[in-house]
């Protein structure tokens, strides 16, 4: 069997392997197999110049590659957290918002809601604004 299958073979094997970590290590040591691959099959270098290119090509990608390629993937914002979505919506006073008690209708579901202020007292009907979100209960505050 010719080294540059061989070299072929780990560098496949190495990234199914990634597929199941998700780490990117194991994905670098593909590339390095992949440049052994290469450089087997266009050189007729020993089989040590081949493993010299797969260490090198490899330190490189994870010095190199690696970081600034996770930096990407973990670096993102993404999706904000629903509860956090709420927080400045109008909402709809359903039953009597006071201190201890009240609903109100926000984003088409029904929410137990108090006000700020525990002073305050919002009536049916009414619409008032999400400032936060308690638990499970809307912490909201009138509309001007």
């Amino acid at each position: 069997m010719p080294y540059w299958l061989i070299w072929l073979i780990l560098a496949l094997g190495l990234a199914g392997a990634e597929a199941l970590t998700g780490d990117l290590f194991l994905l670098m040591l593909a590339g390095g197999a992949l440049a052994a691959t290469g450089s087997s099959a266009l050189f007729d270098w020993p089989i040590w110049a081949d493993g010299l290119v797969f260490l090198v090509v490899s330190v490189l990608l994870l010095v190199g590659v690696r970081p600034a390629l996770r930096k990407r993937f973990d670096g993102g914002k993404g999706l904000p957290e629903p509860v956090k979505a709420l927080e400045g919506r109008p909402a709809l006073v359903l039953d009597r918002v006071a201190s201890h008690e009240g609903q109100v209708k926000l984003d088409g579901e029904v929410w137990t809601a108090r006000p700020l202020n525990d002073d305050d007292v919002y009536e049916p009907g009414e619409h008032v604004t999400v400032v936060r979100i308690d638990g499970a209960t809307a912490v909201v505050f009138k509309t001007v």
